[in-house]
């Protein structure tokens, strides 16, 4: 009997990344069809994942740990009582249609074995070697089916324990999937999960995150005021930013897979907090209004206007993810009156217009490759913006990010290191420069880079984003060049630096 999973469905199953099994997909090693993997075959390619009859407890204890845990951040974590009652409904019919084929499949091995049991009582039996043949193959096949089938029971089992905790979301046409859990709604489970969804108000007024459920069912959580006409009713439509999954969704949407997809904005936002990261750099947190978050891919600019016609154009240090809370990082640059402004007169819940997104510096999805992150300065901010979103997304096997700074100049180095202590697959170096310019700067660069490729020699598998000054940014694509890197594979977003970063 043949069970498909999800390939996010399956990553959790076994405690892998979903990159991970893509590029066993990739590499051939995995068969998939349309997103999805026969349980036979992940247990082939992952053989340790039956050997522990305790790892379905130990993972389910795992869930409900991140979801205390989670809840004391986020409220309604755990999915609500009809909720539940819903997916114990659609994972009950579920089990029934598995029991019934289960028990065909019974029905068929038994009357295969009366039928070879009654061949070998007739007179010709040991005169057929065919007969003989069939016999042995068909008796092995059943017994080295046996441990597969107990490991794909049990499997079996923890899938619909999951299916229980955190709804499947499959969005077409992209093929781009995620979870909802708890009493999120569609939008706010799927921007979390990484995917730039349509959307506006985000309040159920404008109907532009509506979207057309294919298969499943979902459940309203908020009122709306936008209005469906009979059409769009008898079609299935929705508004994803006031329903929630009750089952397993498929849901027909368009999806901003580009910078030139992204619409121009303008927001009425207020400063919410300003905090120095070092001497040199300023925490700027702009809160925009509920009902008109930005929408932007990590990695984008935006144009930030303050009183009296300051204005600076700034790489978005914040994850999509979280779009109604956005930072910038501000260097202290003398003489600039943006910088001047920000550091000296900028003041808590001051009124900010923010206008874009803009830029191509954005994370290429589709590309094999792992990431590899490298930030000059304050660079890091569009670097800090590409790497959450690139943990939200869950989707890289590996991340490495470089952080190049003078001393003292790791602004938010706890940061960095926090990633790199829970998130296996991420690896952060912190390289230090010196403060100096001319020969000796250019000298302490070079110095550094051939630092960089001592760590990670290999670039073959790499895909690189480098953010910072256009003298550093440079001399950056000529070392990694001649390292063997081609040029396709490395993107580039050229950042202002406070005079503590020499770039002469």
């Amino acid at each position: 009997m043949t069970q498909l999973i999800p390939i996010s469905r399956a990553a959790r199953l076994v405690g892998v990344k979903r990159g991970t099994l893509q590029r066993k997909i990739r590499n051939g090693e995995l068969a998939a069809f349309e997103g999805m993997i026969e349980l036979d075959e992940l247990l082939r390619s992952f053989p340790y994942a039956r050997l522990d009859d305790n790892t379905m407890i130990e993972r389910m204890e795992q869930i409900v740990e991140r979801a205390s845990n989670r809840a004391r951040s986020r409220p309604n974590v755990l999915p609500a009582t009809e909720t539940l009652a819903a997916r114990l409904a659609a994972v009950s019919r579920r089990l029934a249609g598995a029991e019934t084929e289960l028990d065909r499949y019974r029905t068929l091995t038994r009357s295969i074995e009366n039928k070879l049991l009654e061949l070998e009582r007739s007179p010709h039996a040991d005169a057929d070697p065919a007969l003989a043949e069939f016999r042995n193959w068909f008796y092995h096949t059943l017994e080295s089916q046996s441990p597969s089938g107990i490991a794909a029971e049990r499997f079996f089992v923890e899938d619909a324990l999951l299916r229980m905790m955190a709804a499947h979301v499959r969005i077409r046409p992209s093929g781009h999937d995620f979870f909802v859990e708890g009493t999120d709604t569609l939008l706010d489970a799927g921007l979390r999960a990484g995917l730039a969804l349509p959307y506006g108000c985000s309040n159920g007024a404008c109907g532009q995150c509506k979207a057309r459920v294919r298969e499943g069912e979902v459940r309203k959580v908020r009122h709306h005021d936008y209005v469906f006409t009979e059409s769009e009713k008898a079609q299935g439509y929705t508004l994803m930013c006031c329903h929630t999954a009750l089952t397993d969704l498929i849901v027909e949407t368009d999806e901003a897979t580009r910078a030139a997809d992204m619409p121009v904005q303008t927001i009425a936002a207020r400063a919410r907090k300003l905090e120095p990261l070092d001497e040199d750099t300023l925490l700027l947190h702009v809160r925009t209004p509920r009902t008109q978050r930005l929408r932007f891919l990590a990695g984008q600019r935006v144009a930030v206007s303050l009183d009296e016609g300051v204005r600076a154009v700034l790489p978005i240090a914040s994850c999509p993810c979280d779009d109604m809370n956005l930072q910038f990082h501000i260097p202290r640059i003398p003489g600039d009156a943006f910088s001047d402004y920000a550091f000296h007169r900028l003041r808590p819940n001051d009124s900010i217009q923010l206008t874009g997104p803009e830029g191509e510096f954005v994370l290429d999805e589709q590309s094999p490759r792992s990431p590899l992150f490298i930030g000059w300065g304050t660079g890091f901010a569009p670097i800090k913006s590409l790497v959450e979103h690139a943990m939200s997304a869950d989707s890289a096997e590996r991340i490495d990010l470089y952080w190049f700074a003078p001393p003292d100049g790791h602004y938010l180095d706890n940061l960095c290191r926090s990633w790199s202590d829970v998130i296996d697959n991420l690896h952060y170096v912190p390289l230090t420069i010196a403060r100096t310019g001319g020969l000796a700067g250019r000298r302490a660069v070079a110095d550094g880079l051939e630092r960089l490729l001592e760590r990670h020699p290999d670039l073959s598998d790499s895909e690189l984003y480098i953010a910072g000054p256009e003298p550093l940014i440079e001399a950056t694509r000529q070392r990694l060049t001649r390292a063997g890197l081609a040029g396709q594979y490395l993107h580039a977003d050229i950042t202002q630096a406070s005079p503590a970063l020499a770039t002469d």
